[in-house]
């Protein structure tokens, strides 16, 4: 049974990790390992709800860009497309092959290397910053790679953004304007096919959950915008690279690792 500290505290995990470039599925596995948590059910389903509330704290944040023109609707569909076939011709095989911590460790070793680069390599945006549907669609294919745990989905589409010469504060806002669906989309999918895993009882614990990971994860990205304007993206790659390679460790010490992936 999952108690309401580590509710508490997985919330504030998720609400810090979801839109910054550093992985959320890999401090959930971390953060659930180190609480002693024991894989079941309604962790999953638990682990699952909560981006929920990450969401809200998007749509609050940039509500009014959700009312200036249905164009935006338009481009997130068509940013959103990709994934979307992708994650419902591939989920199930995701979480049953890929769904290991040692692909997570990986994954956030090799996208800390590549986040040391990003600010080199896309160091000159357009003046033009418009995102057309072309910049849309070609963002929404970075979201592909995001599907594997560990890449972060974050990190994918805001280095989807910069390669189509989009600043870095564009990037991250598209980044999180595409969560919306992409978020929603997986975790509504999810949810239906867990729901029935819900009691009661554990209402309340989805509740508190989705509330403390709205009311960190507003802060989180409204911080997060201004760090990378001044600092970029480096400090990310070198912190992925270090909890890469503590995961990569434990694993070779014999740690049992085994949480379950959402």
């Amino acid at each position: 049974m999952l108690s309401i500290i580590q509710a508490v505290i997985i919330a504030i995990v998720q609400g810090i990790t979801e839109f910054l470039p550093i992985s959320s599925t890999g401090h959930m596995i971390i953060t659930e390992y180190l609480l002693g948590v024991k894989p079941s059910e309604f962790v999953n389903v638990f682990a699952v709800s909560i981006h929920l509330g990450t969401i809200l704290a998007v749509v609050i944040l940039y509500w009014k860009r959700f009312f200036q023109s249905l164009q935006l609707y338009y481009k997130l569909f068509i940013a959103f497309i990709p994934a979307g076939i992708a994650g419902f011709l591939f989920d199930d095989f995701i979480t049953n092959k890929l769904g290991n911590v040692y692909v997570v460790s990986v994954s956030l070793l090799l996208g800390g290397i590549l986040l040391l680069f990003v600010d080199k390599w896309f160091s000159k945006p357009d003046k033009d910053q418009e995102i057309s549907y072309s910049r849309s669609f070609k963002i929404g294919l970075f979201q592909i790679i995001a599907m594997i745990p560990g890449v972060s989905r974050s990190a994918a589409t805001i280095i989807g953004g910069m390669s189509q010469k989009l600043n870095r504060k564009n990037a991250a806002e598209f980044s999180f304007l595409l969560a919306v669906p992409t978020i929603i989309a997986a975790t509504g999918y999810k949810l239906l096919k867990t729901y029935k895993n819900i009691s009661h009882e554990n209402i309340n614990l989805l509740v508190i959950g989705n509330i403390v990971a709205f009311i960190v994860a507003f802060f989180a990205i409204k911080a997060f915008i201004s760090f990378i304007q001044k600092y970029g993206f480096k400090i990310f790659g070198y912190y992925r690279i270090a909890v890469g390679l503590i995961l990569l460790i434990l694993l070779l010490l014999g740690y049992d690792l085994k949480i379950g992936l959402d």
